[in-house]
C-alpha cells in the first residue's frame, strides 16, 4: 500500500493581502501528478484544509476539483480531518454521502473512534481520524475530566488504542501540537495559554501517525510520527523549510519506506538584506525577481520611498525592514544625545533628496535647535 499524507493547504489564504489561490492551485496540479507518478493507493489529508471555517467561494471551488481529479477520475480513497483553521460543520457537509465517492470527511468528534477501513490490493487497512478539538470540547462531549490538550489527546488516543483490529495496520490522523516541535509564525495558537502541546508517546504504537498543524516538515519520537508539513510557505519565517508531501509504504508488517517528495513553487518566499543600491542592481539581472521578499535594508541614513524604488525591479517586495537605521552594536538602544545627531542626519538626507540640494548652514542650525527643542520637550514629559 502506498499512501501520501498531506496537509495544512490553507486554501484562500492571504500572504500580505496577497491572495495565494493561484500559487495553490499551482502545487496542487503537482500534487496530483505525484499521485499519478507514484501510484499512490489513497490520499490523507490532516487538517487546514481552508485557512479560514468561512472559506472564499473561489477556495470551496479549488477543493472541489482537486476532490474530483482524485476521487471521481482516479478512483482513489481520500480521508480528511478537520484542522483548527476549519469550520468543521461547513466541512462535513455532504460527507455520509460522499463515502460513496471515496471521500472520507472526519470532522465530528462523535465518530472519532470508528475506523475507515481501506482495502487496497487485497488488504485491508484501518484509518482512525481525530478532528481539532480543544479540552473544552471533549470535557462537554464525553463529560470526562480533562484539564488540557495533552489529557484530551491522550483520552481519544487511548479510546482509539481499545478498538483497533488486532491484525490490521493501523494508521492514525491527528491536527494537534506535539510536544517539541518546531513552529513558524504562520500558525495559529491553539490556546492564548501556551499549554496546547501533546505528548507523543502515546501514539508510538500506531503504524503511522500523520500529523497536520506545524507547516514544516518534521517528526517527533520516531520517524512514523510525522508532519507533512504545509503546501506553501505561509510566512517569512519559514522561507528556509523545503515544502513538499510525504509518500508513506506500508505492508502487513507496518511501514516499510517514508519518503518526503519537494513541491516547487511558483515564486519562492525569500529574505534579502543589504543596501538598496546594492538590491537594486542584483534585482535587474535577478532570474527570479517575481518572487515574494522581505527585504531588510542596511542603509544607515534615510531613504525616499525605498518601497516603490525596489518594486521597480522587485514588484513583489511584500514587507520592508530597516535595522540599518539602529546603531548595530549593544543593544540597539540609542541615547538621547545620538537620537538628536541621527535625527539631523536623517532630516538632511530627506532635505537633500526632495530638493536636490544640500540644506544651507543658516536651515542646518534652525533645524538642530527645533530637534532640541523637541528633545528637551520629550525628556522633560518623560
Amino acid at each position: 500500500m502506498r499512501l501520501l499524507h498531506t496537509a495544512d493547504w490553507h486554501l484562500g489564504r492571504l500572504f500580505h493581502n496577497l491572495s495565494l489561490l493561484d500559487d495553490q492551485r499551482y502545487v496542487l496540479d503537482q500534487l496530483i501528478e505525484i499521485v499519478d507518478r507514484e501510484n499512490v493507493d489513497a490520499v490523507l489529508i490532516a487538517g487546514d484544509i481552508y485557512d479560514r471555517s468561512v472559506p472564499p467561494a473561489a477556495a470551496v471551488t479549488l477543493l472541489d476539483e482537486v476532490l474530483h481529479a482524485l476521487c471521481e477520475e482516479r478512483k482513489l480513497p481520500v480521508i480528511m480531518i478537520s484542522g483548527n483553521h476549519d469550520g468543521a460543520e461547513r466541512l462535513r457537509f455532504g460527507a455520509r454521502h460522499l463515502r460513496q465517492a471515496g471521500l472520507h470527511i472526519l470532522s465530528d468528534l462523535v465518530d472519532f473512534d470508528t475506523p475507515v477501513t481501506l482495502t487496497i490490493k487485497g488488504a485491508e487497512m484501518d484509518v482512525f481520524g481525530i478532528p481539532y478539538a480543544d479540552p473544552e470540547h471533549v470535557r462537554s462531549q464525553f463529560n470526562v475530566e480533562v484539564r488540557d490538550f495533552d489529557g484530551s489527546h491522550r483520552y481519544l488516543v487511548e479510546r482509539i488504542e481499545e478498538q483497533r483490529h488486532p491484525t490490521r495496520p493501523c494508521i492514525l490522523m491527528s491536527h494537534c501540537f506535539v510536544d517539541g516541535g518546531s513552529a513558524s509564525d504562520s500558525e495559529r495558537p491553539l490556546t492564548l495559554g501556551g499549554a496546547e502541546s501533546v505528548a507523543w508517546e502515546p501514539m508510538q504504537g500506531f503504524d503511522y501517525v500523520a500529523l497536520g498543524h506545524l507547516h514544516g516538515p518534521q517528526y517527533r519520537g520516531g520517524e512514523h510520527i510525522r508532519y507533512s508539513g504545509s503546501l506553501l510557505k505561509y510566512s517569512f519565517s519559514e522561507a528556509s523549510q523545503r515544502k513538499g508531501v510525504t509518500l508513506v509504504d506500508l505492508d502487513a508488517s507496518g511501514v516499510t519506506k517514508i519518503e518526503q517528495i519537494p513541491l516547487i513553487p511558483s515564486r519562492e518566499v525569500r529574505v534579502l538584506e543589504g543596501e538598496i543600491d546594492a538590491l537594486i542592481a542584483q534585482g535587474r539581472t535577478d532570474a527570479n525577481a517575481d518572487d515574494y521578499l522581505l527585504v531588510r535594508l542596511t542603509d544607515r541614513h534615510a531613504i525616499l520611498d525605498p518601497m516603490g524604488k525596489l518594486r521597480e525591479v522587485y514588484p513583489n517586495v511584500l514587507h520592508l525592514e530597516k535595522p540599518g537605521m539602529l546603531d548595530a552594536r549593544g543593544n540597539q538602544q540609542l541615547d538621547r544625545e545620538r537620537l538628536k545627531f541621527s535625527a539631523l542626519d536623517m532630516f538632511s538626507d530627506f532635505f537633500a533628496q526632495t530638493s536636490g540640494e544640500p540644506m544651507t548652514d543658516q536651515q542646518t542650525e534652525a533645524i538642530s535647535e527645533l530637534i532640541g527643542e523637541l528633545s528637551r520637550d520629550e525628556e522633560a514629559q518623560g
